[in-house]
């Protein structure tokens, strides 16, 4: 059990930062021992000051709380990440698990659950709103009834579910070719190692692929 813990504050407003500073100071057991205004401070204060939590907003400049927390698991950090968001669960909480969050808040709900979350996270736990522990069920549920139709897509190549996801987004060969910087002849080619593969021939059947495995959100 942790006798106090350390929190890095990572958003780039400065009124929200002290309003989180505010809030935690509530909380005897809790001290901020570092800020950061965009993604690529975060990772940096992190790694310097080691602490035992860090709270990262998604949308900064100079790279996002996604991509900070994509970093900072590559590079090994011990710290816990918890998403602080004004962003809606159900297009963001899966993809930041998956990257290695440990909880997942919307701000409107910080000053309420804050510092329970914090100390969730910091010891070990996972922290979710009772709204987002529903998407997450529901998501998983999805997955599974799609279990099939996701090895298909592990099965192609990098370049292969590339054309997938904008044939289904409704590019054409000449649009695709140029957004990958090949010839529209290569992209047929690839197009027909796709049908050959998993038996996808028309865009209808690229459609329905994609929506099957949320390819086309966002």
């Amino acid at each position: 059990m942790l006798d106090e813990i350390r929190v890095v504050l990572a958003d780039d407003h400065a009124v929200v930062r002290a309003g989180l500073k505010a809030v935690l100071g509530t909380a005897k057991d809790i001290v901020v021992v570092g800020e950061a205004r965009n993604g690529r401070e975060a990772v940096d204060t992190v790694m310097r000051l080691n602490p035992d939590v860090v709270i990262m907003d998604l949308s900064m400049a100079d790279m996002d709380g996604a991509s900070a927390t994509r970093e900072l698991k590559a590079r090994g950090a011990a710290a816990r990440i918890l998403i602080l968001t004004m962003h809606a669960e159900d297009e963001f909480l899966v993809p930041m698990l998956e990257l290695g969050a440990n909880g997942y808040l919307v701000k409107n709900a910080a000053d309420r659950d804050l510092v329970d979350a914090v100390r969730t996270v910091a010891h070990g736990g996972q922290y979710l709103q009772a709204s987002a522990a529903r998407t997450l069920a529901k998501e998983l549920k999805r997955r599974e009834a799609h279990a099939g139709e996701r090895e298909q897509y592990q099965s192609l190549s990098e370049r292969e579910r590339d054309i997938v996801r904008l044939i289904a987004g409704g590019y054409s060969a000449p649009e695709i070719g140029a957004q990958l910087n090949i010839s529209p002849k290569t992209v047929d080619t690839y197009k027909q190692r796709v049908g050959e593969k998993i038996g996808l021939t028309h865009r209808a059947d690229y459609v329905k692929f994609a929506v099957k495995l949320g390819l086309l959100s966002g």
